[in-house]
């Protein structure tokens, strides 16, 4: 076999059978040199779902190999900045060919320094082989590599492991969460129309909040219970992944004896998911009993009670 890469961690092979996803014919090498044309870059070629190309430093990639003794090859990924977003990787195993013309088959060199294979990512998209193999045992007619002022190279590539980092949130607790208040009291009830009432938009743990009702039911409370929700107030001006966690009470008033009707959630609030409460708060008929103190001289009062403990922003 001719002189090739014997540095740790690259093993060497022969294989009749050529490379799986890639081979390239590269014809008269010769006028590379002449042309001083420093290295080749090949059109791309897919595996393991990404794109790319074989450099071919004919004369040795002057940056990694000054004494120009020998010829490089790498595989490189092409068209790396615009298949994933920031912080993606990309870890692949793979094995550069080239073909011996004379005997029919392929040398294979593989880097093999790594089981999870070689990182490729945003700074480093090219992994390879600075003395691939000497200038003198690659342009020797005898060891076939070279024939005609032509040679075929070809690789295979199998990606093991992939990472991409994508949006990065961050969930953040309050320390000492304070309970926020807001009273409601809405007159002439009896003449209310509108399927949904809202409240007046107040602030609570520095975000907007109302107070929905609908007076004669919502879903499974249509037509025999009030429906009582806590509702974020302003949803578009959040973030697509922005959370917010809180704990809530709803109160209709007791006016005559101080009896509240209560219900209690948490909720992780966001601008998918911008209400939780009852559509079977309590029933209309309940609520309306002259001595139950819900409704007095045709009003109610609603309380509100709020305590923000997290929040998930990007």
């Amino acid at each position: 076999m001719a002189d090739f890469n014997r540095e740790d961690g690259v093993s060497t092979s022969v294989s009749e059978t050529p490379p799986t996803h890639y081979t390239i014919k590269i014809q008269s090498l010769s006028l590379l040199k002449k042309n001083n044309i420093e290295k080749y870059t090949s059109p791309f070629f897919e595996a393991g779902g990404y794109k790319w190309k074989l450099v071919f430093h004919p004369n040795g990639n002057k940056n990694k190999n000054k004494a120009g003794k020998h010829v490089s090859v790498y595989l490189m990924m092409a068209e790396a900045t615009s298949i994933a977003p920031a912080g993606w990787e990309v870890h692949a195993v793979f094995r550069l060919f080239l073909l011996d013309h004379n005997n029919d088959n392929y040398l294979v060199l593989q880097d093999t320094s790594t089981e999870k294979g070689r990182r490729f990512h945003a700074t480093k998209v090219e992994w390879g082989f600075d003395r691939f193999m000497s200038q003198e045992a690659f342009n020797n007619p005898e060891n076939g590599y070279v024939v005609d002022d032509t040679c075929v190279l070809g690789a295979e590539v199998y990606v093991c492991q992939e990472k991409f980092r994508g949006r990065e949130d961050r969930f953040s607790m309050v320390k000492d969460p304070i309970a926020y208040k807001h009273t409601w009291k809405i007159n002439k009830f009896s003449a209310l129309t509108a399927d949904c009432q809202d409240s007046k938009t107040f602030m609570a743990g520095e975000h907007n909040w109302k107070i929905q009702l609908y007076p004669k039911g919502k879903g499974s409370g249509t037509g025999s219970h009030l429906s009582l929700y806590l509702a974020l107030a302003e949803p578009s001006s959040l973030s697509q992944s922005s959370q917010i966690y809180a704990d809530f009470t709803l109160r209709i008033l007791d006016q005559i004896n101080a009896k509240h009707y209560i219900g209690k959630a948490n909720y992780w609030f966001s601008g998918s998911q911008t209400f939780c409460g009852w559509p079977r708060y309590i029933s209309i008929g309940f609520f309306s009993m002259p001595g139950a103190g819900f409704l007095v001289k045709d009003a109610c009062v609603i309380e509100a009670e709020i305590t923000v403990h997290g929040t998930t922003t990007n």
